[in-house]
């Protein structure tokens, strides 16, 4: 058993898929940006805290997982939309373009923490403003990195991935199970 520093219903989904019990932890944590901090850095840091204020607040002596993805354009990191004409800038960005997904994984334990940074290329077609104001409607994109979601009707933008499509969903399953491994964890 391990705990999942994470209320993401798609993480949940991806730990189960790989046969990981868990029970879900809530966790506030500020993820403001902090200055000067590059992409890769920013998501595993943010991973990391999750994971290690996850530990503090658990009551069992099991591993906690905290994860955090983000999408990248032209170096610009690209969070959850605050509106629908936020999420309609994102999309329009990503439009006919390459950017990059980050995933981060860590582990926290008794022992100490283990990480990992999986990185996905991810190119879209062209997509119009009316394709996005109708796929803001669905509802979907409003709690997303980069306001789409591969795995549902965002899926449709999506021409090409180079990389981890479950890191691009939230937790890169192959990295997370090698973490598993180094730590020794067995259900």
């Amino acid at each position: 058993m391990l705990y999942l520093a994470s209320q993401s219903a798609r993480r949940a989904e991806l730990l189960s898929q790989i046969g990981v019990l868990f029970q879900k932890l809530d966790i506030n944590l500020d993820e403001s940006l902090l200055k000067d901090e590059g992409a890769k850095d920013y998501v595993l840091r943010l991973a990391c805290a999750k994971s290690a204020l996850g530990w503090q607040q658990s009551t069992q002596s099991w591993p906690v997982l905290g994860a955090d993805t983000i999408v990248v354009i032209d170096q610009q990191i690209l969070g959850k939309p605050r509106d629908q004409a936020d999420a309609r800038k994102m999309l329009s960005m990503l439009s006919g373009n390459t950017h990059q997904v980050y995933t981060a994984v860590a582990l926290t334990t008794a022992n100490g923490q283990v990480h990992s940074v999986v990185k996905t290329a991810v190119s879209f077609g062209d997509i119009t403003l009316q394709q996005i104001d109708a796929y803001w409607a669905s509802g979907e994109p409003q709690d997303k990195a980069g306001s789409y979601g591969i795995q549902g009707l965002g899926g449709q933008f999506v021409k090409h991935i180079t990389g981890s499509y479950s890191a691009v969903v939230g937790l890169p399953l192959y990295e997370t199970r090698q973490l598993l491994n180094q730590i020794g964890y067995q259900q």
